[in-house]
């Protein structure tokens, strides 16, 4: 019964989608510069900016396809990019591998509609749109970021900056160990944090592994989380639009900074004013979404082997270290990153699985956690900074509520999930156990078998549309 409303549900999604993306467009447009469209659709012609997502989009297509096909497929997208490749060097065009991949995914979704029926079409059409999903949400992020400079002359980071001493300036810290640590520790934090899309594409070819098997996606997956996160939390820049420690209080500022003081002096509290700055930099700071997406990571790395939940649980936290240590972010921007991740994964599972009364407790305790956190940065930052052993404590007793509250009903839902699979379990196996129907001439089953023959058939098939309901993405 919950099917068909969840195809609506995201079937309208699609639609909102969709018209977000042309209104990015349109803005884009006012501002005089490419939206996502435009640049997406150059990347046919032209050399891609964004050749390894190209390429990690046609690794999530592939997962619908046979170990052949699969080969068949990047071959084919790099034969294709080393022909591109010869020719933009004979043209003294700019160079960049992905233009391959990317015709490779438009070639399976002609594939679909042209050779592919009934669930294999649907089945293919969902990978295609998957892939290009990926792709097409940076796209999306890259204009939001755009328009968050040009569309904001000032920003708030003064709030911030003042909020921030509740939790110790962690960013002034953290910038003085990573210097310490050089440039090895610099350069290894600089790799996770640019390639953190490396690390989201891994796990999430590790959840959709049996999509080709068992012919469906999973109910929820990392990809959908990575995607509403990128699409959201832009929308809260232009809410409350701050450049970061290192721009506004550091070298990379220029002229725009208020001074030179990061990471070697933290500021002083004073009350603070919104700031101009120029209309370049991104204000991307509130909330961190590189630790959202690292957050992310981590939770659906939990029900990996070992090495992918030790793969997630180190990224996570170099993810954390390089947005302080390299000045990007505030420690209040963290916090801000995790509980706005938790709230979102909740309302995406709740999706998935049925809203019940502690999906919407737990989406709105999130949500009013998040929207109080920006509240008090903007409005009660110098009452934090006097006081920043009331203030500090309570923030992260507020962020660990929400992980904590997170946590618990989660793990009710899967012992819930986990105790629903165990009849229809029971079910198969006891249609399996039943004896065959008798050859012609051979005696037939007594009268007490046959009631219990169809009992188990009709909890098989019952077992049967129970999955696959929940195979429908």
């Amino acid at each position: 019964m919950w099917r068909r409303p969840r195809v609506l549900l995201w079937t309208g999604l699609g639609v909102v989608g969709l018209a977000f993306l042309v209104a990015l467009e349109i803005a884009a447009r006012h501002y005089g510069v490419r939206g996502p469209i435009t640049n997406q659709v150059r990347e046919v012609f032209f050399a891609p900016k964004s050749g390894p997502l190209l390429y990690a989009g046609l690794a999530l297509m592939t997962v619908v396809l046979d170990r052949r096909r699969r080969f068949v497929a990047f071959g084919a997208a790099a034969a294709i990019d080393l022909v591109l490749w010869l020719v933009r060097w004979a043209l003294d065009a700019p160079v960049m591998a992905g233009t391959g991949a990317l015709w490779v995914l438009l070639a399976h979704a002609v594939i679909a509609v042209a050779w592919r029926s009934g669930h294999d079409r649907v089945l293919l059409l969902k990978a295609v749109g998957l892939g290009l999903l990926l792709v097409a949400g940076r796209k999306a992020g890259d204009t939001w970021l755009l328009i968050t400079a040009k569309a904001h002359p000032t920003v708030l980071d003064p709030y911030l900056a003042a909020a921030d001493h509740a939790l110790g300036s962690p960013s002034w810290l953290a910038g003085r160990l990573v210097g310490a640590t050089g440039p090895v520790g610099a350069h290894v934090l600089d790799w996770v944090y640019v390639q953190l899309g490396v690390a989201a594409v891994v796990v999430a070819l590790y959840q959709l592994r049996n999509a080709g098997t068992e012919r469906r996606f999973p109910g929820h997956h990392l990809v959908r989380t990575f995607l509403v996160i990128g699409l959201i939390g832009p929308a809260v820049y232009m809410i409350f639009p701050v450049v970061g420690p290192v721009y506004a209080y550091g070298a990379e500022g220029g002229q725009w900074a208020v001074a030179h003081l990061w990471p070697d002096t933290p500021p002083a509290v004073v009350t603070p004013q919104a700031m101009p700055f120029d209309g370049i930099t991104p204000r991307n700071c509130m909330p961190s979404l590189h630790t959202a997406w690292a957050t992310a990571i981590f939770i659906h790395s939990r029900k990996g082997p070992w090495a992918l939940r030790l793969a997630g649980s180190l990224w996570l936290v170099t993810t954390l270290a390089a947005t302080l240590g390299f000045g990007y972010h505030y420690g209040v921007d963290i916090i801000g990153g995790v509980v706005f991740t938790l709230t979102i994964e909740a309302a995406l599972r709740a999706l998935d699985r049925g809203w019940d009364r502690r999906a919407v407790r737990l989406v709105a305790v999130g949500s009013a956690v998040f929207a109080a956190f920006l509240l008090a940065f903007r409005f009660l930052s110098m009452e934090m900074a006097a006081h920043p052993w009331v203030s500090g404590p309570l923030l992260v007793l507020a962020t660990l509520l929400v992980v904590y509250d997170y946590t618990r009903v989660t793990r009710q839902w899967d012992r819930e999930t986990a105790a629903a699979r165990i009849p229809v379990q029971r079910a198969g196996a006891a249609a399996e156990a039943l004896p065959a129907a008798p050859a012609e001439g051979a005696a037939r089953p007594s009268a007490a078998m046959v009631p219990m023959r169809q009992a188990a058939a009709g909890a098989a098939s019952d077992a049967g549309a129970e999955g696959r309901e929940a195979g429908a993405v």
